[in-house]
């Protein structure tokens, strides 16, 4: 579906397509949600597009929020709230779950529904569990509503570690040491569960890096030096998920890559290094967004390891089948080989955001970007592709 094609009354003026920018949600990454749908909402062309601007409380509610991106913007060390975004205490958003109706309809209690009018798009800039995990993805694909990003199973496997890993092993790419705690394990046999990192440890050294398995903005994760801090790192892990993934430290440069789908096929940024943070342990979520570390972009990389992590992100991209964007993000170990470290399949996207930096070296400003990213989800449809 392209904006030529959206469906028009003989007797009406040609609309412009609607997007609906959905934000916030039940993860623990919801404050930098939120600054992302400002970064967002303040790029789209308004000649081009109608906004509405839809946020998901921390407890899950479907708000109506003002169209005011400068009120998505950290402030004293804090991220933003959907609650105080919010223009109603009460109100509530419902998506439509007929494929032939995509009226969004505003409901209060005691009050009629009001129907808000139809959406053509979803861009959602939802981080993490509830959103960027498939679960949101499979709700627009019922409703039969295009969106933004990957679909129902990419979007799964970006946000499971695990399973993440296991497919681009499967498909060849390189990834380093790790053990999964499942849940179970850690209920039915504790001190087995410990063993398992231990062991891990003996096989490769201290640090670990203790995270959950399904969350993201390094929110969770602990650098573990010595069997002392094991345990806290594990509780800490088990506060956002209780699957969690322990790797063995990498020596080398954490080297990251933009992929944007064009109309054939996908393509790489120019990568981008992550130096050491002087004032974290490691890039924690403080050093992303709080402090703002800077990355080096392009990253000082010969031509060869530019073409390669380039080939590796595109690689990462279609061997997890996803569609839109991507930033796949690699260790460049100290022998010279690539290994990677994850995908994210709705990456940090605010101005000072690696992705938005990346695509700006490679030609492509924040608000083309945005721009592209809308038109791509036009395109395409709903459904089995």
């Amino acid at each position: 579906m392209s904006t030529e094609n959206l469906p028009q009354s003989p007797d009406q003026p040609q609309r412009k397509p609607r997007v609906a920018v959905v934000f916030g949600g039940r993860s623990s990454e919801h404050g930098i949600s939120a600054v992302t749908a400002g970064a967002v909402l303040r790029a789209i062309d308004r000649t081009k597009y109608d906004v509405l601007p839809i946020g998901i409380t921390q407890k899950g509610r479907w708000v109506l929020t003002a169209d005011e991106p400068e009120r998505m913007a950290i402030t004293e060390r804090r991220t933003p709230d959907v609650e105080q975004l919010a223009e109603s205490g009460e109100g509530g958003v419902v998506l439509p779950v007929d494929p032939a109706n995509r009226e969004v309809v505003y409901t209060e209690p005691g009050s009629v529904p009001k129907a808000l009018g139809e959406i053509d798009v979803v861009f959602p800039v939802l981080h993490g569990p509830y959103g960027e995990d498939g679960t949101l993805q499979g709700l627009l694909e019922l409703s039969g509503v295009p969106y933004v990003g990957s679909g129902v199973l990419a979007s799964a496997v970006g946000q499971d570690k695990e399973y993440m890993k296991r497919v681009f092993t499967s498909f060849g790419l390189k990834v380093g040491p790790y053990v999964v705690i499942r849940p179970r394990e850690w209920e039915q046999d504790e001190s087995a569960a410990r063993k398992k990192i231990i062991d891990l440890a003996g096989d490769h050294g201290w640090p670990l890096f203790v995270k959950p398995a399904r969350a993201g903005s390094s929110i969770g994760i602990t650098k573990v030096e010595d069997l002392s801090g094991l345990d806290d790192a594990i509780a800490e892990a088990q506060r956002h998920d209780p699957k969690i993934l322990v790797e063995a430290a990498l020596r080398g440069r954490e080297i990251e890559c933009g992929v944007l789908e064009f109309e054939d096929g996908p393509r790489a940024s120019v990568p981008a290094e992550i130096p050491p943070p002087d004032a974290h342990a490691y890039y924690d979520f403080e050093a992303k967004y709080i402090d703002s570390t800077p990355g080096l972009v392009p990253a000082p990389l010969t031509p060869e390891e530019t073409a390669e992590v380039q080939r590796l992100a595109v690689d990462a991209f279609v061997a997890a089948s996803c569609e839109g964007l991507v930033r796949a993000d690699f260790f460049l170990t100290e022998d010279g080989e690539f290994v990677i470290n994850e995908i994210n399949t709705m990456p940090g996207f605010t101005p000072i955001s690696m992705y938005p930096q990346m695509w700006q070296a490679s030609g492509i400003g924040y608000a083309d970007l945005v721009d592209r990213l809308i038109q791509a989800a036009l395109r395409r449809s709903t459904g089995l592709r």
